[in-house]
């Protein structure tokens, strides 16, 4: 893997205080080299955040609180599947950490704004990740393109977006929605051919709900 650039912001986090903030908030321990890959995803993030904005939270010790952990724990509680889109990746959260915690899935990053989308493409470059970047669009993609999974966190309008989620789900596969309890009954409406099969508490927010829906096999 490549030097990390200087991040010029608050210190540098460890591998080593990664894997305890992973062990803090009970999550399985992470595979081994693992924790490696996060520090120097990290590092990437801080840099390009200082001409992106790609997060508003600038500590790096609270970006592991409040971003990487649920997104790990995201990535641990997602059931075996194969190929995962994350919808809306900005900052590649949660689909950067997915892909380090679950080598075996083969996730797409989609995320239509340029300067965001080469970050991303430098991410997985320097981190050497079994993963792709979706430049347009999801719209763009080819219609029959589906996903075992798709996941949606941290983006605008929604419960539009769930809806737009939703068709690049397979039958039989998943929707993940990183929601709250005041957000849930809005996407009611959006989620309602799901079966929402799991609900489980995030540990990077004290409201926060990982909702995991499957797609029925008949729709």
């Amino acid at each position: 893997m490549a030097a990390s650039p200087h991040t010029g912001v608050g210190d540098r986090v460890t591998a080593a205080e990664i894997e305890n903030a992973v062990s803090a908030a009970g999550l399985n321990p992470l595979r081994p080299g693992a924790s490696d890959l996060f520090a120097g995803y990290l590092d990437l993030l801080i840099h390009w955040n200082t001409k992106l904005n790609l997060t508003a939270v600038r500590e790096p010790s609270q970006i592991v609180q409040r971003h990487l952990v649920e997104c790990i724990q995201c990535g641990q509680a997602l059931p075996e599947v194969q190929t995962l889109l994350d919808f809306g990746s900005g900052a590649g959260l949660p689909g950067i950490p997915i892909a380090i915690a679950r080598p075996e899935i083969k996730v797409t990053l989609g995320e239509s704004q340029g300067k965001k989308a080469a970050f991303l493409r430098e991410v997985i470059r320097v981190l050497g990740l079994n993963t792709d970047v979706h430049d347009q669009r999801i719209e763009k993609m080819p219609a029959g393109r589906a996903f075992d999974a798709v996941t949606l966190r941290a983006v605008d309008r929604m419960e539009e977006v769930a809806r737009l989620g939703l068709q690049r789900v397979r039958p039989g596969g998943w929707l993940v929605l990183f929601a709250t309890a005041a957000t849930r009954e809005q996407l009611q409406g959006s989620i309602d051919n799901l079966d929402r099969e799991r609900q489980i508490p995030t540990s990077g927010l004290e409201t926060g709900i990982l909702l995991f829906g499957r797609r029925s096999c008949s729709t």
